[in-house]
């Protein structure tokens, strides 16, 4: 019984051909089917993507309180635009910084208050978000309340 290729089956070969054996290799150019540059460079950037450590809610609040704080120190407020996006280092010190979506992020912390922690809104307070500080006693009475 003959098979047939199916396209994306051979895609996937095409672009992981460094990974197969040898004998594979020969058998995929018995077929007709060559390595292909472009799909495994596509398919290295994935894979190290992948391969990257997964950050926590908090970790990504801290990271964009950092970008918050560099974008006040430049621009000697805190009132980002919606659509802006900060340059941030990356941990490494590797490669280009990390645009993160700075405007949007403070938007939806403003939203989500309720969600927000005593120490997230004295964190935003103190870098100067106004709602945070005027919001931070409160968040804090009312955990404390709780946890009576």
């Amino acid at each position: 019984m003959v098979q047939r290729l199916r396209p994306a089956r051979v895609r996937a070969q095409r672009g992981a051909w460094a990974q197969l054996t040898g004998e594979q290799q020969d058998l995929l150019l018995a077929l007709g089917v060559e390595e292909d540059q472009e799909l495994a460079a596509e398919a290295a950037v994935a894979a190290e993507r992948a391969a990257q450590p997964v950050k926590g809610r908090a970790d990504r609040f801290a990271q964009h309180l950092q970008a918050l704080r560099a974008f006040a120190r430049r621009e000697g407020q805190v009132r980002v635009p919606r659509a802006h996006k900060e340059p941030l280092k990356t941990a490494e010190g590797s490669g280009e910084p990390v645009l993160l979506g700075l405007g949007a992020w403070l938007s939806n912390q403003r939203n989500r208050r309720a969600k927000l922690s005593a120490e997230q809104f004295v964190a935003l307070g103190r870098a100067g978000v106004e709602w945070a500080a005027e919001l931070a006693p409160v968040r804090r009475e009312s955990e404390e309340a709780v946890q009576a």
